[in-house]
């Protein structure tokens, strides 16, 4: 019990200590051609993509900074979860069938 209290409450720091590491821009400092909504969109959908070249071209990027806040994450969201990879998931088919087998007669 004690252990695994211990355990939550280490990670609970440990988890605070990384968000304290976060940066933010200031509201004003986004210049106003700074990618919004549908650049947000557009990425979202291309993100598998974009995540693979990352691997292997430092250049390309898979999320835009400096963007213009939330309606950027608003169309990165979409775009990924509505329209790009979250399509995929694919859908669950569960198809019961009962099989049914008529006896055999008995070997003589």
């Amino acid at each position: 019990m004690i252990r695994s209290t211990f355990r939550a409450a280490a990670l609970a720091a440990v988890l605070l200590a990384l968000s304290a590491c976060a940066k933010q821009t200031l509201p004003g400092a986004v210049a106003p051609d700074a990618p919004g909504f549908v650049f947000g969109l557009w990425h979202g959908f291309i993100f598998p993509v974009a995540w693979v070249l990352s691997l292997f071209m430092p250049e390309v990027a898979v999320y835009a900074v400096p963007n213009n806040g939330w309606p950027y994450d608003f169309g990165f969201f979409l775009g990924f979860f509505v329209f790009g990879a979250g399509v995929w998931r694919g859908r669950k088919v569960v198809v019961r069938e009962r099989i049914v087998r008529e006896p055999r007669e008995p070997r003589r």
